[in-house]
């Protein structure tokens, strides 16, 4: 059975509408450099090998660490180093929080319509350069070529979503007291702080630095030590759009120096996390401990798929296959979780085991393969352990659960059916291609298997009942519910987020400036009289 392409991914149209006048694109080698000249970045690279930009971006400059600290990366598709990353020190966060102080007064009291259009150049500059971005992400963390460049597409349809929205956000007045006009003006926080996680760094970046600089405020972002490399060159565009130093940092750096300084800084005032619950509540931790700076989280989940019989199976099971699979399982709101009816069970498992085992599996510089290796040997290791336990729980194995090759972290795409519900691989995020497929007898019992769980991102179901598909959406405590819809779904103008532990607050939608401003009422008194 083929894989049909997602409407997700189909998206990636756009950014192929746009460059493709540029001809086709030769392949880049890998050369990893010490030393590089913005001003040749901004023209030069995207048409040159690949040239990493591996240093501490501050005040629009790349700079070692004052302690000259550095951290490995590896190739997980070779298991081969990679390239030496600055590692920001507590010194190193205090000057990029300096630099975006001091770059708060102009910035905040720029026009919003200049703001806005560093925004919308930042955007076509990522999509001028998404092959090499999504090369980088690749080399880091062993994304599949397709899947980082569709990423891209999010990336920038959010940032133009936030783009227009700084140019047409507003306060409120009230005259409903007579004598007083009062006005509720929305104004930056000051200097604010994104902590980002490997797997979809394109994204991330844009989910963070678009509405926190779209807002007024200034930024230092902390990419992740699996996946740097992405960031720091979008960072080099940051220069290219227009911003002026120090609105936006960017810090390599380990979670706990530079994450934890981040959020203990009695500087920044709001700081926005995307990885796991157990990171989020340190950070919330530590942001009450200094000075009670606003948190933001989204945080993991365990997508269930509900698969009525009347359903659409070849749909559904497609579905299932692309929710799993896309970034190689490593992605928060994959479809790990499926429930199917009972009557429809083995033709349903028939179709996913044919969906699943139709992708390519191996090294992503090929960039027809479908599926890369676990972004390290960490997390290569505990998608492992959780397919032991699975083994010894008594669940039973349909496909995969082994490693594939002998070199690089492959896994095989892996489904267990008749899980039990206290079993690890049922109630745990694996973060890799596993998933577990059990059946139901009736709707009320497919809504409460959905629903235990402590995490509530993303879910999904297959019907052809449209009254069904309203009374199961609304019972489903999560964040995002899509109904009939292929892979997985994300709209720049609706909201994202969690129920429960996947997190508090929301990334995009109409209403995102708003997470990003502090709110301020002035009452004015004025004379009802001539």
């Amino acid at each position: 059975m083929e894989m049909k392409p997602s409407i997700q991914l189909e998206r990636i149209k756009l950014v192929e509408a746009v460059r493709s006048a540029k001809g086709p694109q030769t392949p880049r080698s890998w050369r990893p450099v010490e030393q590089f000249e913005l001003a040749a970045a901004a023209t030069q690279e995207h048409k040159h090998p690949l040239h990493p930009a591996t240093r501490l971006f501050i005040n629009n400059e790349f700079v070692e660490a004052k302690s000259k600290a550095t951290f490995p990366l590896h190739n997980p598709c070779t298991e081969e180093p990679l390239v030496e990353v600055s590692a920001a020190q507590q010194e190193d966060v205090d000057a990029a929080v300096k630099a975006a102080a001091d770059a708060f007064p102009a910035w905040s009291s720029r026009p919003a319509g200049e703001r806005a259009a560093c925004l919308y150049k930042l955007a076509d500059l990522i999509d001028r350069d998404i092959d090499i971005l999504a090369e980088l992400q690749g080399h880091e963390m062993g994304a599949p070529f397709g899947m980082a460049k569709a990423s891209g597409v999010l990336a920038t349809d959010s940032m133009r979503h936030v783009a227009a929205l700084t140019q047409s956000h507003l306060g409120e007045s009230s005259l409903n007291t007579p004598g007083v006009l009062a006005l509720n003006l929305r104004q930056p926080f000051g200097v604010v702080a994104g902590i980002i996680p490997w797997n979809v760094p394109i994204i991330m970046f844009s989910w963070k630095v678009g509405p926190a600089t779209g807002a007024g405020n200034t930024i230092v972002l902390k990419s992740s030590e699996k996946a740097p490399l992405t960031s720091l060159h979008m960072a080099k565009l940051v220069v290219e759009a227009g911003f002026p130093p120090g609105v936006v940092n960017v810090l390599g750096g380990l979670g706990p120096v530079a994450g934890k300084a981040l959020a203990e800084s009695m500087i920044v005032r709001k700081i926005a996390f995307t990885g796991s619950a157990r990171t989020g509540r340190l950070i919330q931790q530590m942001a009450a401990a200094s000075n009670l700076k606003v948190v933001s989280l989204e945080l993991g989940g365990k997508s269930p798929m509900i698969v009525f019989e009347d359903a659409d199976i070849e749909q559904a099971a497609q579905s299932c296959a692309t929710g799993l699979m896309i970034n190689s399982g490593q992605i928060c709101v994959a479809t790990t979780r499926v429930y199917v009816q009972e009557s429809i069970r083995e033709k349903f498992l028939t179709a996913y085991k044919a969906c699943l085992t139709a992708g390519k599996i191996g090294n992503v510089s090929d960039k027809t393969v479908t599926q890369g290796p676990q972004a390290d040997k960490i997390q290569f290791d505990t998608v492992m352990r959780f397919l032991d336990e699975g083994k010894k729980s008594g669940a039973k194995i349909e496909i995969g659960g082994n490693r594939h090759g002998e070199k690089g972290y492959f896994v095989e795409p892996t489904v267990f059916t008749d899980v039990p519900e206290d079993s690890s691989i049922h109630r745990e995020e694996i973060f890799g291609p596993v998933a577990v497929c059990n059946t139901f007898k009736t709707e009320a019992e497919a809504v409460r298997v959905a629903n235990d769980t402590e995490q509530g991102l993303y879910a999904s179901l297959f019907t052809k009942d449209l009254d069904r598909a309203i009374r199961v959406a609304k019972a489903l405590e999560s964040g995002s519910v899509a109904v009939n819809i292929e892979g997985w779904y994300i709209q720049p103008d609706m909201p994202f987020g969690g129920y429960k532990q996947s997190g508090i607050g929301r990334e995009n939608g109409s209403k995102i400036l708003d997470a990003w401003l502090e709110n301020k009422t002035v009452y004015i008194k004025y004379k009802t009289q001539a």
